[in-house]
């Protein structure tokens, strides 16, 4: 018997898999994301299935509570943060 992954406790495994999958971001899609985002707010591994979702680079549907654009986003800010990082502050 294996132990149960982040999956195996993930609330979208009660709903519909096509709700985390919307067409387009507009009109009708809009309601789709949101409600998809409902789901994920009560969802006990949300941070986990973001996670997964950003080192996979998850191209398309609702992870973690993020669409694509804000996935996309999210890793541009962590790509110009970790490159912060690694420079030497400026003197002062």
């Amino acid at each position: 018997m294996t132990e149960p992954t982040w999956r195996d406790r993930a609330e979208c495994r009660h709903a519909a898999p096509e709700l985390f999958f919307p067409i387009g971001t507009t009109g009708a899609a809009v309601v789709e994301i949101e409600e998809a985002k409902r789901v994920c707010a009560v969802c006990p591994v949300q941070p986990q299935c973001l996670e997964f979702a950003l080192r996979t680079r998850q191209e398309f549907g609702i992870w973690g509570s993020t669409t694509e654009d804000e996935r996309r986003h999210l890793l541009k800010v962590m790509r110009t943060w970790t490159g912060h990082l690694g420079r030497q502050p400026a003197p002062v």
